[in-house]
C-alpha cells in the first residue's frame, strides 16, 4: 500500500471510530417532557455531522447540522401528555431513547430541607416506600457538584419512581410530585438540585453576587465549611447552568437557614437569583419557595429578620410563599420532619396559579394594615377568602408596644378578616409583632387552615 495513503487512512481512522452522536444526561430514556411546548433536543457529534432525530409521538423526522464547535441543537414539538415513547437518534452511530413520557416538569433546588431523603431519617418517605412506585412519575437526582465556569452536562439519569430511587429523593420534591401527578393525571418529571447548607449566593451566577457591592460584602462574611461550597456561583455553575436547555414548568425552592445572618441582603440577592434563572431559561418561570421554619439560633431574631425578607421577596411576580411555622414539632431541630405538608402547599401554588384548579385556597394571609382604636391595635390582611380564627383560647407569639419599644405578650380577637390586639399594659399601642421572633409559633389561621405569615408593623431595630 501506498505509505501516504496508509499514514492517511491511520490518522482518519480515529476521527472516524469518534465521530459520534453523544447526549447530555437530561436527554435520555426514561426522561419526562414538558408537555405542549417546543423543547429542546440537543447534543455533541463531528463538526458538519448530520443528526437526524425522530420523534415518536407524532411520527416526524428533524435533520440538523452540527456546527464548527461540535455542538447540535434543534426543537421538536410536544403534544398533550401522554407516553410511553421513543426517539431516534441517528448519524454516525444510532441511539434509541425509550419509556419517555410527556407531561409537567419541576426543578426542585435548595438546601437540607429540600435535599432531607429517606436516608436522611424522613419518617414519612419510609411510609411510602411500599406504596410509592409510579410509573408516571421520573426523578432526576443530581449529584453535589461545583464548577468555577458554567458546565454542559452533569452526571445523573432518569428514573422511574418506585422504592430503591425514591429513597435518595428530595421528600418535600417528592410530595409536591406525587400531589400534581394525583390532581392533573398525567405524568411529572421531577429534577432535584439541592445541597444541604449552602447560602444562596453559591445558586446565583456569580456576576450577580460579584457585580453588587451589598451582595458581595455579605458574600464575604460567609464563614468556610467543610460540608458544602460558599463560592458565589458554584453551585449555580455545576448544577443548574447543565439544565437550561431543558425545558420546565417552573421551580420549588427551600431555603434561607444559611442566610440568616445576612438577612439585610437577601431580598435583593433572592428576587435577583430567581431573575437570573429566569433569564436563563428565556422564560417567567413560576418560583415557589417555603419560609424557614423556627429554630434556636444563636442570635436573637436573626431567623425572623430573615423570614422577613423571603416575604418581601414575593412581591416579585409569579412567586409564592408557602409558611410552615405551625409544622414545626421541635424548635432545636432545624429539619422538620412533616414534609407532606410542604410539599403539599407547594403543590397547591402551582395547582392554583399554573393549572387552573379551584375550589382550595393556596395563600396564607398577608398583614397589609394597622389602625388605632382607643387602646387597641386593628390589623387586617389580605388573602382572606372568609375569615380568620385563633386555634386555641389565647394567641400565640403576638406582642404589642407601646412608644417605649417595649413588647409585652397581647390579648386578640378576631373580626372577619381583622385581629383586634391589646394589652393592659400598653394604653397607646404603636406596634404589633406575630411570630417574629427565632422561634416563635403563631396560632392564627384562615378559616381554610393556612397560617398567616409572620410579620411586625414596626421598623424599629430588631437585632
Amino acid at each position: 500500500m501506498n505509505k501516504l495513503l496508509f499514514y492517511s487512512i491511520t490518522l482518519l481512522l480515529p476521527a472516524a471510530l469518534h465521530a459520534t452522536i453523544r447526549l447530555p444526561a437530561l436527554v435520555g430514556s426514561n426522561m419526562v417532557l414538558q408537555q405542549n411546548d417546543s423543547v429542546n433536543i440537543w447534543g455533541w457529534a463531528n463538526p458538519s455531522e448530520k443528526v437526524t432525530v425522530f420523534t415518536g409521538w407524532d411520527n416526524r423526522t428533524t435533520t440538523v447540522t452540527t456546527s464548527g464547535d461540535a455542538k447540535w441543537t434543534l426543537k421538536v414539538h410536544t403534544p398533550a401528555a401522554g407516553g410511553p415513547y421513543e426517539i431516534r437518534l441517528k448519524g454516525s452511530n444510532e441511539i434509541v431513547l425509550k419509556n419517555i413520557l410527556i407531561g409537567e416538569v419541576w426543578l426542585c433546588s435548595g438546601q437540607s430541607n429540600m435535599e432531607y431523603s429517606y436516608y436522611n431519617g424522613i419518617r414519612q418517605i419510609a411510609a411510602e416506600l411500599p406504596v410509592c412506585s409510579n410509573n408516571n412519575i421520573r426523578f432526576f437526582n443530581i449529584p453535589k457538584t461545583t464548577a468555577p465556569y458554567f458546565q454542559d452536562d452533569c452526571h445523573a439519569s432518569w428514573e422511574v419512581c418506585d422504592s430503591n430511587s425514591l429513597k435518595p429523593f428530595s421528600a418535600v420534591g417528592y410530595f409536591f410530585g406525587s400531589k400534581l401527578q394525583r390532581s392533573l393525571g398525567v405524568p411529572v418529571g421531577l429534577i432535584n438540585a439541592s445541597w444541604g447548607g449552602t447560602p444562596a449566593e453559591v445558586w446565583a451566577p456569580e456576576h450577580l453576587v460579584t457585580g453588587e457591592p451589598q451582595l458581595s460584602a455579605a458574600a464575604a462574611k460567609l464563614q468556610p465549611a467543610a460540608w458544602w461550597p460558599i463560592k458565589p456561583g458554584y453551585a449555580y455553575n455545576a448544577m443548574i447552568a447543565p439544565l437550561i436547555n431543558f425545558n420546565i414548568k417552573g421551580v420549588i425552592w427551600y431555603q434561607g437557614e444559611a442566610n440568616v445572618n445576612t438577612a439585610d441582603s437577601y431580598t435583593p440577592l433572592f428576587t435577583g437569583m430567581i431573575k437570573a434563572w429566569r433569564d436563563a431559561w428565556h422564560k417567567q418561570l413560576p418560583f415557589y419557595y417555603v419560609q424557614i421554619a423556627p429554630f434556636t439560633y444563636d442570635k436573637e431574631n436573626q431567623a425572623a429578620l430573615l423570614r422577613e425578607a423571603q416575604a418581601r421577596s414575593s412581591a416579585l411576580a409569579g412567586t409564592g410563599m408557602v409558611v410552615v411555622a405551625d409544622v414545626t414539632e421541635n424548635v432545636k431541630d432545624i429539619h422538620p420532619q412533616d414534609k407532606r405538608t410542604v410539599g403539599n402547599r407547594l403543590a397547591n401554588w402551582a395547582l392554583g396559579e399554573n393549572y387552573g384548579k379551584t375550589g382550595f385556597t393556596w395563600k396564607s394571609p398577608v398583614f397589609k394594615e394597622m389602625s388605632i382604636s382607643k387602646n387597641k391595635a386593628v390589623l387586617r390582611f389580605s388573602n382572606v377568602p372568609a375569615s380568620l380564627k385563633i386555634n386555641g383560647k389565647t394567641p400565640a407569639a403576638l406582642y404589642i408596644a407601646g412608644a417605649d419599644h417595649v413588647f409585652h405578650e397581647a390579648s386578640a380577637k378576631v373580626e372577619k378578616d381583622a385581629v383586634i390586639v391589646w394589652s393592659k399594659q400598653v394604653e397607646k399601642p404603636e406596634a404589633v409583632r406575630y411570630g417574629f421572633s427565632n422561634t416563635g409559633i403563631g396560632n392564627i389561621f384562615s378559616s381554610e387552615g393556612l397560617p398567616v405569615v409572620p410579620f411586625r408593623t414596626d421598623n424599629w431595630p430588631a437585632n
